[in-house]
């Protein structure tokens, strides 16, 4: 199993820049042409790494994509899985997901132990994240799939005492997950309860579809920015572009 190259890397980028940038992919949402362009722009823009999943993944892609990808950029590929089903030694890392938000015994670590042995015999550096879901205003893929009611967006505190059982538990990082095509995004004050609380990082990701918003997380106390479904609608370049300089707080405007 790979060092915690990827995962050094990460850190470095939120010294160096402020706040990380993830694109995320779905497969199901992308043709083969269009995962390239993304690749291509990102690498055009320094987005600092790519999270590849989905919450179903219908099609039989991820391999593919994933070759895809690499072959036009350097950037650290990283699988973002939506069940055991998503793994590829192909990427560079893992987010070993722990729903640490419910109560669901699968997704706390029954999956996890039916995917260890054979993340044990890929290439592939696992990061141990602490995954929870935020009351985002509509029901999403991720809690109906994984059977777990989300953290309720009025209580950061709640929030906040589950992710610091996570940092004493050993995780590396924390998600903070509004889920994908949300109605709202992560409330400020639960990244800041949170941010005040524990020391690993914090990703936060869902319903965000603007610089300002993406903006604002960093502000909040995000170290990493996941933006994904909005690329799907607005494929613009400068938006694009827009969306990477509003996280990247420490380094000058890209053109």
């Amino acid at each position: 199993m790979k060092q915690h190259t990827v995962f050094t890397s990460l850190l470095a980028a939120t010294l160096s820049k402020g706040a990380g940038f993830l694109l995320l992919i779905d497969p199901d949402k992308y043709e083969g042409k269009e995962v390239v362009i993304l690749a291509e722009r990102a690498e055009q823009y320094s987005v600092d790494a790519i999270l590849i999943g989905g919450s179903l993944m219908l099609s039989n892609r991820l391999d593919k994509y994933i070759k895809m990808i690499k072959e036009v950029t350097d950037i650290p590929v990283i699988i973002f899985p939506g069940s055991i089903m998503q793994v590829s030694g192909y990427a560079d890392a893992l987010l070993y997901l722990s729903l640490v938000s419910g109560r669901n015994p699968e997704f706390l670590i029954g999956n996890h132990v039916v995917a260890a042995p054979t993340l044990k015999h890929l290439d592939l550096e696992v990061i141990s994240t602490a995954y929870m879901l935020i009351e985002s205003g509509r029901s999403t893929s991720a809690s109906f799939m994984t059977n777990t009611t989300p953290i309720p967006r009025h209580k950061p505190e709640v929030a906040a005492v589950h992710a610091l059982a996570a940092e004493y538990m050993g995780m590396k990082i924390t998600y903070l997950e509004a889920g994908s095509g949300a109605e709202l995004s992560v409330p400020i004050e639960t990244i800041q309860a949170v941010a005040q609380t524990v020391d690993i990082p914090i990703i936060v990701g869902g319903g965000i579809r603007t610089p300002e918003d993406a903006r604002s997380k960093v502000e909040a106390g995000a170290d990493f920015v996941v933006v994904g479904n909005v690329f799907e609608q607005n494929r613009d370049n400068h938006f694009f572009r827009d969306m990477i300089d509003a996280v990247h707080t420490n380094t000058p405007k890209t053109v």
